[in-house]
């Protein structure tokens, strides 16, 4: 039996939305992120290199790797029938191989407009010792009544440009 659908109605701000663990980052990883990207910067193989030369504490995780994470975390957070409108983050720290990465979604707002439903997220990316390293918003689109779908392709109108990214601290 499948779980029922994610319902808009059903969400309320501080609400922890999704999670996703990724475990120890290893340079196996890195290295394999690193080739499909064709990212070859010694910083995330050559550990003399990314020491000595460029003075890092190790060998980096990929940030266009973490941008990914973040953008699965908000997807997946919002189901199937949801979408990814818009996200935006920064790095806070490095992180290293042989760290373990969580990621948190929480819902911070929501809003329903012309038979939508937008949400905001707090995304969040941190290491075993609970630090954040990467952290921002992504903003999602879902149904806002149950049976109903969001269009596709999804255009957003003027009006949904006012739904806006909270002010950082």
């Amino acid at each position: 039996m499948s779980a029922s659908p994610l319902a808009f109605e059903s969400l309320a701000p501080g609400q922890v939305l999704g999670t996703l663990d990724k475990g120890v980052i290893s340079t196996a990883h890195i290295m394999r992120w690193s080739a499909a990207v064709e990212n070859f910067h010694r910083i995330h193989y050559d550990l003399a290199f990314a020491t000595g030369h460029d003075k890092l504490p190790g060998l980096l995780i990929n940030g266009s790797w973490k941008q990914h994470v973040l953008v699965q975390l908000a997807k997946d957070s919002v189901g199937p029938a949801g979408w990814l409108w818009r996200l935006k983050f920064r790095y806070k720290k490095m992180d290293l191989a042989g760290d373990a990465l969580h990621a948190v979604a929480r819902v911070v707002d929501k809003r329903a407009m012309d038979g939508l439903g937008f949400v905001t997220l707090a995304i969040e990316l941190l290491n075993q010792a609970g630090e954040v390293s990467t952290a921002g918003h992504a903003i999602c689109v879902m149904p806002s009544r149950p049976g109903a779908s969001v269009p596709y392709p999804f255009e957003p109108q003027p009006a949904h440009r006012e739904i806006s990214f909270p002010h950082d601290d």
